[in-house]
């Protein structure tokens, strides 16, 4: 215990003792104002912690300020999820989907919207109309005039079925010679199996754009008397992609090599006989032409069991330009090996950091902090972003120059300001860390207007297997997470050139194998989902 000095002993005590003892005093006061600093900020970031966790089990999944026009509830993968859907997006004031043509913000419908939107539909005509003697006991004889009927639509929805393509084969034998001749056939896609590219085309469409997992498609196979097994449609997925898929695929890639700006990103999986641990990550990665183009969009998924820098090397070796990706260092050294590749920072990644930082104060403190004002500035950016979109490339240029560079180098001149003020630890912290980081990377999109200002596309280009995976868990071998990639690619190449994916599957699965004794693949020119050579029914009314 400490020794104790009573009055008496302070009035009689000389200069010397007094000075030491207020010392010590100052030297324990020191060492445990430093020891409550420290314990404050660990607990700082422990309740940092538990806000962010609570927000991603419970929050909504946006960075939206809370005076910006659009409010979102919890949102997965960008669809927005309710346990009771049915009860939870009801809207008795809804608009019927014939009457979404509908001009809201001038109050008329669009003539000629609704009709656009049935003519890719089978239409059935079913007449209703008065009887002859119906018609006299109204009007009596010569009594009526006849006047343009009314016609009134309805959607009608036509349950799956399984039909069987029988083909017979006429068979013909010289009674000379005994030579036989065989009538001209389709070959089969895969030899010695009943596949067809409609019932292909549905497997991909069903588990690849639509996300249902084999063994559901096995049970809806059943249903219909069909005995499909699981195993029966992943060997089809798998066999199948490598022999017409894949090739288009292939042109796909070195097409990509064409475009100035491109969009990487990546996203885990687990593959399960991969010759590593259980449970080892692997990846899918995703390199996509810059969205800002308004056509010939292509999509690439790319399997690989590490997240590395020898992948996107290699992925990357061939091209010449922009490439926009999150923060991940690995492109940054990509960049300084290749003289002509420059890497492209998301805008998206910064801005996520400062609204989880802003999500550990409370809301009524919110608008007095650093990382309030941070957010607004960032808005700005996009909202004058947003008002170029519809510009040419040299156009977009010149507005970002004249009118969103100020606010760029505005937003950084006050991070560098404030960032000496900012603890040395936590969400704040790091939100300043990777803005001022990446700044180099972050204003790359004011030198083309063909950059865009985050990696959102790749992001959304990636969902559909992200949203799969949460269906399937893994994949089971090196092969299908192969052919998955490939497949992958195609679907959300159809989807970002306004195509149907089922329709577009279907077609290349029937078109490609008529080209397979071709020499050269000059054919897949044709099937490009931009091709002024695929049929109409393919296209999406936009």
């Amino acid at each position: 215990m400490a020794h104790r000095y009573t009055e008496e002993q302070l009035n009689t005590a000389d200069k010397s003792l007094l000075i030491q003892i207020i010392m010590n005093l100052q030297d324990q006061t020191e060492s445990l104002t430093k020891e409550v600093h420290e314990l404050d900020n660990k607990m700082q970031l422990m309740l940092e912690q538990l806000v962010l966790a609570k927000k991603d089990r419970f929050g909504r999944s946006s960075e939206k300020m809370e005076d910006a026009v659009q409010i979102r509830f919890m949102e997965a993968d960008g669809n927005i999820v309710f346990f009771n859907e049915a009860e939870a997006v009801c809207d008795p004031d809804a608009p019927e989907p014939e009457d979404l043509a509908a001009d809201k913000k001038r109050g008329r419908k669009q003539s000629g919207r609704k009709e656009e939107n049935l003519s890719s539909l089978k239409v059935n005509i079913i007449g209703h109309y008065l009887s002859d003697e119906e018609l006299v006991r109204e009007f009596g004889e010569k009594g009526r005039k006849q006047l343009a009927d009314t016609i009134s639509r309805r959607y009608k929805s036509v349950p799956a079925s399984a039909e069987v393509d029988e083909h017979h084969i006429g068979v013909y034998a010289s009674k000379k010679d005994g030579h036989m001749v065989r009538a001209p056939h389709p070959k089969g896609l895969l030899h010695g199996s009943p596949v067809s590219s409609s019932l292909a085309a549905a497997v991909m469409n069903a588990k690849y754009v639509n996300a249902v997992p084999l063994y559901r498609l096995e049970k809806e196979f059943e249903r219909y008397g069909l005995a499909i097994t699981r195993q029966n449609m992943a060997n089809w997925m798998i066999r199948l992609s490598g022999e017409y898929p894949g090739l288009l695929y292939d042109n796909l890639h070195k097409l990509l090599y064409g475009y100035h700006v491109i969009q990487a990103d990546e996203t885990t999986c687990v593959v399960n006989r991969d010759g590593r641990a259980a449970g080892a990550k692997s990846y899918m990665w995703v390199y996509r032409s810059g969205h800002l183009y308004t056509d010939r969009q292509i999509v690439l998924y790319e399997y690989q069991k590490t997240r590395n820098a020898s992948h996107p090397r290699k992925f990357l070796k061939d091209f010449k330009g922009i490439c926009v990706t999150d923060g991940y260092q690995v492109y940054h050294t990509i960049e300084k090996e290749q003289e002509d590749l420059q890497i492209a920072g998301c805008r998206v990644h910064a801005r996520r950091k400062f609204n989880d930082a802003l999500e550990q104060i409370p809301k009524k403190e919110q608008k007095k902090t650093i990382g309030y004002l941070v957010m607004k500035q960032i808005q700005a950016v996009y909202r004058e972003e947003g008002k170029l979109k519809d510009l040419s490339s040299e156009e977009r240029l010149k507005q970002r120059q004249v009118v969103i560079k100020p606010l760029v180098d505005a937003l950084f001149l006050y991070l560098k300001q404030n960032e000496p003020g900012i603890q040395a630890k936590g969400k704040m912290r790091e939100a300043f860390n990777y803005a001022l980081n990446q700044e180099k990377y972050l204003k790359v999109f004011l030198t083309d207007g063909d950059v865009p200002m985050d990696n959102n596309a790749s992001e959304r280009a990636i969902r559909g297997f992200t949203v799969g995976r949460k269906n399937w868990q893994m994949i089971d071998t090196i092969n299908g997470a192969n052919a998955s990639a490939v497949i992958y690619s195609i679907a959300e190449t159809a989807k970002a050139n306004n195509l149907k994916p089922y329709e577009y599957f279907e077609h290349l699965l029937s078109e490609i194998p008529k080209h397979m004794d071709d020499h050269g693949l000059a054919f897949l020119e044709d099937l490009l989902s931009w091709s002024p050579e695929l049929p109409e029914h393919i296209r999406k009314n936009k």
